[in-house]
């Protein structure tokens, strides 16, 4: 038979696995709404249900010859050489932004052919490459 000392002991630990269970499950759960993964042009065309305006990223190669600049923003194109999207943006791009280079753009989702950016991401090298990048050029290629 358990002492009421053993009893309030298993009551203890049992309570405490119980709380940090709920705490780790809401963590989580929070967690994967505020993380940004990227998009590519092609999963954005083929998703049906994509929330427009919610916050998002997308990635892939600036297409050449399609960097406008106008006195407010710049607007180029990202594709990942099935389709494309159009990209708008209001400020100072990074010194590694180039015609025919990867990007990550955030921001929001106009609608599935127009993407407005708060934020652009270049990559840090002449030959590196994000390993998603990578392998959606990969697969895109084939």
């Amino acid at each position: 038979m358990l002492t009421k000392k053993v009893k309030n002991r298993i009551l203890f630990l049992v309570s405490i696995s119980i709380l940090s269970l709920a705490a780790v499950f809401f963590i989580i759960k929070s967690l994967n709404k505020n993380i940004l993964y990227f998009s590519t042009p092609t999963e954005i065309k083929k998703e049906e249900d994509i929330v427009i305006g919610r916050a998002m990223r997308v990635g892939g190669m600036v297409k050449k010859n399609s960097i406008i600049i106008n006195e407010k923003n710049i607007q180029f194109i990202v594709t990942d050489f099935k389709n494309e999207i159009l990209i708008s943006y209001s400020g100072t791009v990074p010194n590694l932004f180039a015609e025919g280079k990867g990007v990550v753009a955030e921001g929001k989702l106009n609608d599935k052919f127009f993407f407005i950016a708060d934020r652009i991401l270049a990559k840090h090298d002449e030959k590196y490459m994000p390993p998603e990048i990578k392998k959606m050029l990969e697969n895109n290629v084939k």
